[in-house]
């Protein structure tokens, strides 16, 4: 019955939506065109939570289906009608360019530059030189592991982040005896910091290059500015994570060994990997004052890595390109509520005039967190974001401070936060698997640390806000 639940209602509620009349919907003058999209929105929504087919394939079922059913090239039944009760159609190369859209691009050039740290060792050798300093202690350690980890997370995947850390966290953890909880606290700091280190920069995860795609105009955000509200976010969150993995799961063991033995390779393309991954990140920081905004900088390592060979046709393969299009599919599903006008007229038909506006803003955030624990991340955000974007444009006269931009960031913060399950982000399922950690001990750090995080998101951003620095 599971199974067939599974596969029957992610196909079976959109093609009843699509058969309703328009009259039956709870917004007024819904067109044909927007009855679509409402039924492929539901789609996407039921086969990214079920996973009835791979979450990556759902987004690209959606870009097909969007251009054979709301596009101006679509089937010529779907385009034919009283353009009234029909509605505005999409472009089909609009859709189409959500495959190669500057988010898409920005991404690849992370991709590239974390295959290129990782194939030489740039990534093991910084965490060698940067955890001495943290001594033998192991809370200290732990900390020097969360504050590793928190960084790669920055501009790596989070999930190869985790994996690495945990291959070198390995060892130790089979120090740890079996009834000491010390080794509970060190298998969970490497997820939990991957999570909210990804919150560091906008390639940090897929949902901060989403937001990016709605922070447009006078609220547009460059790299550097991410960076800059967005770190000191993270390094409060880290020092509360590692305070509450201290206090929950206390070590009995006394000291700790890590030994990482590695070395910093000297040939020529390791050298230019070295330089590129500096030039690249500081070009970054640098914001717009180069020039080139912060899309045009990450094709960099793509272009010298791949004339130099640093990155071959094999390593091309290895790339996340499930990431890619699983993100494409969400670009392309806001720019059908966009276009179509749906979101704004979902939006309309809801009375948020009636609301304070924080509740708003409290309550999307919350939804945002609540669904992030249960489904990916990027789909959470995939399918959140258009809403939340269109809702603050409708509430910008109601929001204080301009408070469009911090019902984005909120809402970007939460998907982060969600790491509630080991089914809530791959680093969380990569520490279960280790053994070492139950579902019960994750919820408990995952619960408080998603309020928490959440809660302080809402301080920190209006007060930014307020004083003018976002």
């Amino acid at each position: 019955m599971k199974n067939l639940m599974k596969y029957f209602l992610p196909f079976a509620i959109p093609i009843l939506v699509l058969v309703i009349p328009t009259e039956a919907f709870p917004i007024d003058n819904l067109t044909i065109t927007e009855q679509r999209v409402i039924a492929l929105f539901l789609l996407a929504a039921l086969c990214w939570v079920l996973e009835p087919i791979p979450i990556y394939a759902t987004s690209v079922l959606v870009i097909v289906l969007l251009l054979m059913m709301v596009s101006n090239k679509g089937l010529i039944f779907f385009r034919t009608g009283d353009p009234e009760t029909l509605g505005t159609l999409v472009s089909y190369q609009d859709i189409m360019a959500t495959f190669a859209s500057p988010i898409i691009m920005l991404f690849l050039g992370g991709f590239f530059l974390a295959m290129a740290a990782t194939k030489y060792r740039l990534d093991v050798n910084l965490a060698r030189v940067l955890l001495k300093p943290f001594g033998k202690n192991p809370s200290h350690v732990m900390l020097g592991l969360m504050v590793i980890t928190a960084i790669f997370s920055m501009f790596m995947s989070n999930t190869a982040t985790t994996a690495m850390m945990l291959s070198i966290l390995t060892p130790v953890l089979a120090l740890f005896d079996k009834k000491d909880l010390g080794r509970v606290a060190f298998a969970l700091a490497i997820p939990v910091a991957a999570n909210i280190g990804g919150i560091g920069t906008p390639i940090g995860t897929p949902p901060n290059a989403i937001a990016l795609k709605y922070l447009t105009g006078e609220n547009a955000i460059n790299f550097g500015e991410w960076m800059s509200f967005a770190v000191p976010y993270v390094v409060v969150m880290l020092a509360l994570a590692w305070f509450l993995l201290k206090i929950l799961f206390p070590a009995e063991k006394t000291e700790i060994n890590l030994e990482i033995k590695s070395k910093f390779l000297k040939t020529p393309k390791a050298i230019i990997v070295y330089i590129t991954f500096t030039v690249t990140v500081l070009l970054w920081l640098m914001g717009g004052r180069h020039g080139m905004n912060s899309y045009v900088v990450a094709l960099i390592p793509v272009a010298v890595f791949s004339i130099t060979s640093i990155i071959t046709k094999e390593d091309l393969k290895t790339i996340s390109w499930d990431v890619l299009w699983l993100v494409s599919g969400g670009i392309a599903l806001g720019l059908a509520l966009n276009k179509t006008g749906l979101a704004q007229n979902a939006v309309s038909a809801i009375p948020f005039g009636e609301f304070s506006p924080y509740v708003v803003i409290a309550g999307a955030a919350t939804l945002c967190l609540l669904m992030a624990n249960f489904m990916s991340h990027t789909a959470t955000a995939n399918l959140l974001m258009p809403i939340v974007a269109a809702l603050g444009t409708s509430m910008e006269s109601l929001l204080p401070l301009g408070g469009s931009i911090v019902l984005i960031l909120a809402v970007t913060f939460a998907a982060s936060l969600g790491m509630s399950l080991p089914i809530s982000t791959p680093p969380n399922a990569l520490a279960n698997a280790t053994g070492h950690v139950n579902s019960q001990q994750m919820a408990k750090v995952g619960v408080i640390l998603g309020v928490v995080g959440v809660l302080l998101s809402f301080v920190m951003l209006f007060v930014l806000r307020q004083i003018g620095f976002i």
